[in-house]
């Protein structure tokens, strides 16, 4: 075994963001009750994965009216998943419990909202989710929803509304974390003005290295850091580089956060899409969302291949204390900080 094979097994590793839930509701509707058994956990457990943040995200065709529903569901299925499979999972709804998982061998399940459209426009119901366990909450998407503009809608200018920032503050409130991933540049301005608890951003990039607008600016960059809070670098080829899509140059961005935010505020949110749209859409190799070529990857396309990750930043030059902060104990941290209450 490697140095750095050595370093990821001993190292606490986080996933700060994954759409499988997507996938295992998906295989549940097609009669394949047991994929989160029988493929993620063992998926998870190949890639070293300690920690996964499962996001709640509802698709266009539950908008507007099935959104709450949908929500509810995808909420639903991580309860059944971590009740029938205590002996490998736990849904921790603080970061003690998550330390708790971790130590005992088994994955800490973070429930989180992307794009909370299953809120509409009533903060109220951010209390609803936390007491079903959500820890972690974005407002929107690539558009326009009743508590914020997504980064698609960068012309409108528009910040959080009203009903954004008393959802701001009720997360604080109860301990849920704020994520500005997808948040347009007026909307993470305005959180990063007004809030009082560390930030993160779950899966974005530099903008420095690749001019998107799903990706962070320096001066965000800094600004998050500034609160405690953490960047998941996103490992989506369109956001790395959309020419010469590579796990070198995801470290070039990882390597450029630490930079600019300091090696205390880099995490992992690798957002793994193949499988998704493998599954969702298998005839269409040229995929094209956002106008990027949606099938096009950096190599690295599902959690059991993280190891490739770490061996890069150890050729890189990263020391080992700092190839642990990204692969988990810094998001660890805010865990620790923010998810403060049961």
């Amino acid at each position: 075994m490697t140095d750095a094979a050595r370093l990821h097994r001993d190292a606490v590793v986080v996933d700060c963001h994954n759409d499988l839930m997507l996938l295992v509701a998906r295989d549940r509707a097609l009669g394949r009750p047991d994929t989160f058994r029988t493929r993620w956990i063992a998926d998870l457990r190949a890639g070293g994965v300690d920690v996964v943040v499962l996001a709640v995200f509802i698709e266009h065709e539950y908008l507007p009216e099935g959104a709450l529903r949908r929500s509810l569901h995808l909420v639903e299925l991580v309860h059944q998943e971590a009740e029938s499979n205590a002996d490998d999972v736990a849904l921790c709804l603080t970061g003690a419990d998550i330390e708790a998982a971790v130590g005992s061998g088994r994955i800490a399940l973070v429930l989180a909202l992307e794009g909370s459209a299953g809120v509409g426009g009533d903060p109220d119901l951010f209390r609803t989710f936390h007491r079903l366990g959500v820890r972690m909450a974005s407002f929107s998407w690539f558009g326009r929803t009743a508590l914020a503009d997504g980064s698609g809608e960068q012309d409108t200018g528009g910040r959080l509304t009203k009903a954004g920032v008393a959802s701001l503050r009720l997360m604080e409130e109860l301990g849920i974390v704020m994520d500005v991933s997808h948040l347009s540049v007026a909307g993470t301005q305005h959180v990063l003005d007004i809030a009082t608890r560390p930030v993160i951003a779950s899966h974005s990039s530099a903008r420095a290295l690749v001019d998107h607008h799903r990706n962070l600016t320096d001066e965000q960059l800094k600004a998050i850091a500034q609160t405690g809070g953490v960047v998941g670098v996103n490992f989506f080829a369109g956001f790395v580089d959309p020419e010469r899509p590579s796990v070198d140059r995801l470290v070039d961005h990882i390597v450029h956060i630490a930079s600019v935010a300091g090696i205390d505020h880099v995490g992992l949110g690798p957002d793994f899409v193949e499988d998704y749209f493998e599954a969702m859409y298998p005839s269409e190799p040229d995929l094209v969302i956002e106008g990027m070529r949606a099938r096009d990857t950096i190599g690295l396309d599902r959690p059991s291949e993280l190891p490739r990750l770490t061996e890069a930043l150890v050729r890189r030059g990263l020391h080992e204390d700092e190839v642990r902060k990204v692969l988990g104990e810094n998001l660890m941290r805010v865990f620790r900080e923010v998810m403060g209450r049961p």
